[in-house]
């Protein structure tokens, strides 16, 4: 059988992979602090049939070797955390990172997730939320009589009191970052958890040791490029018809094998 069947099988399937992850990147293009994933592919194992600086007739050796590949093979899907762009929302809980960090979010069972997602919500204990209804973590509540509220670029979440002059400090929201984001496992929602390849989570203030720093009434967008993602769905295309017609090519020379006659 021959090998031009097979590795040009790998590409399809390689094609048909980076397709799905493009038509996710597309349908996310509205989804507030998505990011978008990458596939990068690397090609498959090689049958050497002469090895290179094997010696030959009188001593002699061959300057290069006789090798095929058998193909290629996604190597991972990458999340890329560039910034997206950043609306302008009117809403007091709604929030960007502007720079390196992710928000907290406790999940019902107990442990944290992360998210750039920075569209808040209060519920009905005066807890600031998620639009699922994860608290932030650590917890902020506001009071019923809470008149405004005001989050400063460092975090600290204040509130003005209906019949108080001065305003009251509720909290600070404090951020997380990890050495290797692209390790984080998504869980859908825009949230994601730390693995052994993303590291521990550091956690600090909002403008300190490396953390970006908040802005209020604001939201990033997606970092999807609608273009960048267009151009990557003709390549796809074009090399999944490419590699089809591999097949057939392949599927003609055996056929032509085939019919040999003496």
């Amino acid at each position: 059988m021959m090998r031009a069947l097979w590795s040009a099988a790998t590409g399809m399937h390689a094609k048909q992979l980076d397709m799905d992850v493009i038509a996710n990147n597309l349908a996310n293009v509205n989804s507030a602090g998505y990011k978008k994933s990458r596939v990068d592919f690397q090609d498959l194992m090689y049958q050497t049939i002469r090895s290179a600086g094997s010696t030959v007739a009188q001593g002699s050796r061959v300057p290069t070797g006789i090798q095929v590949g058998l193909g290629t093979r996604a190597a991972a899907i990458q999340k890329v955390f560039s910034q997206g762009d950043f609306v302008q929302t009117e809403n007091p809980l709604d929030m960007v990172i502007e720079g390196d960090g992710f928000f907290q979010v406790l999940m019902p069972d107990g442990s944290i997730s992360y998210t750039r997602t920075g569209a808040f919500k209060l519920d009905a204990d005066g807890r600031v939320v998620t639009s699922d209804g994860y608290v932030m973590e650590p917890e902020i509540v506001v009071p019923d009589n809470a008149v405004s509220i005001s989050i400063g670029t460092d975090g600290t979440v204040s509130v003005e009191i209906a019949g108080e002059n001065e305003p009251q400090e509720l909290g600070n929201i404090e951020l997380a970052r990890f050495l290797n984001p692209g390790g984080l496992t998504s869980l859908g929602r825009n949230l994601y958890r730390p693995t052994a390849a993303s590291g521990d989570p550091i956690v600090g203030t909002p403008g300190l040791d490396g953390m970006g720093t908040v802005a209020q009434q604001f939201l990033e967008m997606s970092n999807v490029k609608i273009v960048e993602e267009m151009v990557n769905m003709i390549i796809a295309q074009r090399a999944y018809e490419v590699n089809s017609r591999a097949i057939q090519a392949s599927d003609d020379m055996l056929a032509t094998a085939t019919n040999l006659r003496r």
